[in-house]
């Protein structure tokens, strides 16, 4: 046996391997490939093998936007431009080897390929001893080396995109007023491109998430509003409906702006705007806002953290702040506030999505202490960010909580 690099094996090799090893020349091709692993140790560690989807594939060969984000106690996510991706590392039970130039089975030949025939090969019932008819179908050899060896890879799987951190990273900066813009530290103001890299998501999934948290643009930075200030902002803007006596789908873009000149930024009207209202399907070029933005704002206006309030007395009172034409409706306390009707008062209390904790374990501890019997419709909004496109709200539920049926509703309640 051989076992010198420098050794090219020729073809009189390959006929003997061929004649050991049974094969019937009708199935071979005129070129064979020798394969010479490295010899010593090379400097390959760099190179990783990545499994990819059709969706990261396509975005490859397209030269879209394909990158791994993760700071030192992140998990990495791969990245691309409408999706996000949890890598882990897996093993391989095979070995694969990373050839370079390998040719295919067409490129061996200078003729078609030769069937088999009767499409199996009957070489194998014969000895070396028995085989008269010389192996003459291979008459080149080419090496080919192997670049490296891998036993593991990176599996990627689709999840929900980690745009927590948005709003973590935002809060330590809120905006209140040019008046109270020298109190916050300028070293910790985001570009759009800055915070993108930072925020583990893909890039229309982060345009998601500063909509999802109300954060606008402002000299060129990312910024949330004070709650305070926002709802003032927001109050002055819907103030202007009644004033112009506009229908509520009717909403003129460029009066509100001239009527809150001189008043809030051209800038924080023009985001608060952006956020809070959508196009006009019955009047072209106007606007209108958005039902269930106006009354989350003002539903958190009332439910101040840790405060209880006897659930009919709540809707009133968030009934009569609103503007007419808008109506409180329970849908829109989903992720902001929960409705409780088992206890002897039936109570709303505020419970803001945002502020739980990011470790489901974790988090789901606090919810259970917060209440300790949930169905569906209520702890979905609070848990759904933990679901990937193969594992959904009841499977999780389903994993960490024991569940039983009332009166035909299925109620989750804490496994400990």
């Amino acid at each position: 046996m051989i076992f010198s690099q420098d050794y090219q094996r020729s073809v009189d090799d390959v006929h003997t391997i061929i004649q050991y090893a049974k094969l019937d020349h009708n199935n071979l091709t005129n070129t064979a490939q020798a394969i010479y692993y490295p010899e010593g140790d090379q400097d390959m560690s760099k190179l990783k093998l990545l499994e990819a989807d059709d969706h990261i594939l396509q975005q490859i060969k397209e030269g879209k936007s394909v990158s791994f984000k993760g700071a030192l106690n992140e998990k990495v996510v791969i990245c691309t431009e409408s999706r996000t991706y949890e890598v882990k590392e897996a093993e391989i039970s095979n070995s694969l080897l990373l050839v370079p130039h390998l040719k295919q089975a067409q490129a061996t030949s200078r003729s078609p390929i030769k069937s088999p025939k009767g499409g199996v090969n009957t070489s194998l019932d014969s000895s070396t001893e028995d085989v008269d008819e010389p192996v003459d179908s291979i008459d080149t050899v080419e090496r080919r080396d192997v670049v490296k060896i891998f036993h593991d890879y990176f599996e990627c799987r689709q999840v929900k995109p980690k745009f927590r951190k948005i709003i973590d990273l935002l809060r330590l900066t809120k905006y209140s007023g040019a008046e109270n813009e020298h109190q916050v530290d300028k070293s910790l103001l985001f570009r759009f491109q800055q915070l993108l890299d930072t925020v583990q998501c893909s890039k229309e999934e982060f345009q998601d998430g500063l909509k999802k948290y109300r954060a606008i643009e402002i000299e060129d930075r990312i910024r949330m509003l004070d709650s305070e200030y926002e709802y003032r902002i927001v109050t002055l803007l819907l103030a202007l409906i009644e004033e112009n006596s506009w229908e509520l789908d009717e909403i003129d873009k460029n009066m509100s702006f001239d009527a809150l000149q001189g008043i809030v930024p051209y800038e924080v009207v023009d985001g608060v705007f952006d956020v809070y209202t959508e196009q006009s399907e019955r009047v072209p070029g106007r606007f209108k806002y958005r039902e269930d933005l106006v009354c989350s704002l003002f539903a958190e206006k009332i439910l101040q953290q840790g405060l209880k309030f006897q659930i009919d007395d709540f809707l009133s009172t968030w009934q009569e702040t609103l503007p007419d034409g808008f109506k409180a409706d329970e849908r829109y306390l989903r992720g902001i506030g929960i409705i409780d009707r088992e206890g002897n008062v039936p109570c709303v209390r505020g419970l803001n999505e945002a502020d739980l904790p990011t470790n489901l374990l974790v988090r789901l501890v606090t919810l259970f202490k917060t209440k300790e019997r949930w169905n569906l419709e209520q702890i979905e909004p609070y848990i759904e960010c933990f679901t990937t496109p193969t594992l959904g709200v009841t499977s999780i539920l389903a994993k960490h909580t024991r569940s039983l049926v009332v009166n035909g509703v299925r109620i989750y309640v804490s496994k400990h």
